[in-house]
């Protein structure tokens, strides 16, 4: 079986075609700049990229593009497109409508719709992308994983926000919870690791990139995740505040006279490690000034290490224990010091960290040392391969 598992953005298509039978990844690459001058697609097989420079005004082009170089004669790895049995979409918001992967209808892309309000500038290009596989390829089963699933378990008393009920009746305003298909994915790989059932188990996973949040996995199930209704919730991120008292917004406003747009574009934008430092939205960048001397920085990288500090001492109370704690994605996966400085202080959970095994990058990994009752592990996400196991799964069953 041969699924193939797309992300379309706004302005770009991640792609990855998986062979089911092993798990092997057969081409990925990328569509960028949809709708901007200098498009391209970069597409990989084996390890060798080939880049195609062409005009891609619209997501249409840009998947038609992506089928082109996967049956290219030259580059290509299908003989036709009757090799693919199905085609998975990541999907960032579900909204309380979806609480697991589905296989996509014409209903299920309106309910897609209908809560497209609370994440404008995600779910409609992942719609669009759905749209034009419908077209360009009308016979292919198309499956739905959302980004918010996996948190829909969390209890009433994790996910309600003491405003008024009726918000939550009218609007859906509530916690959802994102980069659910990541925290699945490690939690269930740190049970594995850990030998312990994962519907017997307390697992608290870090997803920390660029966006960021930290999950409490019990019993297989997440009970409660640092974003909120929307990503901007939870942990300092490269460019997003997180939390912050909420009477900020109107202060500023009055201050500054900000708009209601302008204040969401400070949130989300100009604030987090960028908006701390002065100097970029990227740890790596802050890391390299701290070291230079620079305090801002410093103190950026201060701030984000006890925000995930804060979490994952919240979540062990919340579920009573913890048995692992997992780091994955881009800083969580190659940030050794700022491994090394959340956990700093949290030996009390019952474990001591292997400076020798931390000091590695981007590979599943154990960093506390033997003996310790609570393990600590840095496991590579693969949302991708979810999306994959999900798609292959609903075309079985």
């Amino acid at each position: 079986m041969k699924i193939l598992v797309l992300n379309s953005g706004s302005s770009s298509i991640k792609y990855q075609l998986f062979n089911m039978e092993n798990e092997n990844v057969l081409a990925k690459g990328i569509v960028e700049r949809i709708g901007i001058d200098d498009s391209f697609l970069e597409h990989e097989v084996n390890g060798d990229e080939i880049v195609i420079k062409e005009d891609i005004p619209n997501h249409s082009k840009g998947i038609s593009l992506v089928i082109d170089a996967l049956l290219d004669d030259n580059h290509g790895v299908l003989a036709s497109m009757d090799e693919i049995n199905a085609v998975g979409h990541r999907v960032v918001h579900g909204g309380e409508k979806f609480a697991d992967s589905v296989k996509i209808t014409d209903e299920v892309v309106e309910q897609m719709e209908d809560v497209s309000d609370l994440a404008p500038l995600h779910n409609p290009p992942n719609i669009a992308g759905i749209k034009v596989c419908q077209e360009l390829m009308p016979e292919k089963p198309q499956v739905g994983v959302f980004d918010t699933a996996f948190h829909q378990s969390m209890p009433a008393e994790a996910y309600t926000y003491a405003l008024p009920y009726e918000y939550y009746e009218k609007y859906g305003v509530r916690r959802y919870g994102f980069h659910g298909t990541s925290h699945r994915f490690v939690a269930k790989r740190a049970a594995k690791l850990i030998d312990k059932d994962f519907n017997d188990s307390k697992i608290i996973t870090c997803h920390l990139g660029n966006g960021a949040s930290v999950a409490a996995v019990k019993n297989g199930k997440s009970i409660d995740t640092s974003m909120g209704l929307t990503p901007l919730e939870g942990l300092v991120m490269g460019t997003r505040c997180g939390d912050i008292d909420p009477a900020i917004v109107p202060f500023l406003q009055e201050k500054e006279d900000l708009s209601s747009k302008e204040i969401d574009n400070i949130m989300n934008k100009k604030s987090g490690l960028l908006g701390i430092s002065g100097i970029s939205n990227d740890s790596r960048d802050i890391q390299e000034a701290a070291a230079d001397g620079n305090e801002r920085a410093q103190l950026a990288g201060d701030v984000f290490n006890y925000r995930v500090k804060k979490y994952i001492g919240a979540y062990t109370a919340a579920m009573g224990g913890v048995d692992a704690i997992v780091f994955t994605a881009g800083i969580g996966e190659n940030a050794i010091e700022i491994r090394e400085g959340i956990l700093d202080g949290l030996e009390y959970l019952g474990f001591e960290l292997d400076k020798e095994a931390n000091d590695s990058r981007g590979k599943e990994i154990e960093i506390s040392k033997a003996g310790s009752d609570t393990r600590v592990f840095v496991i590579p996400t693969n949302e991708e391969l979810v999306i994959a196991r999900d798609t292959a799964e609903i075309l079985e069953g």
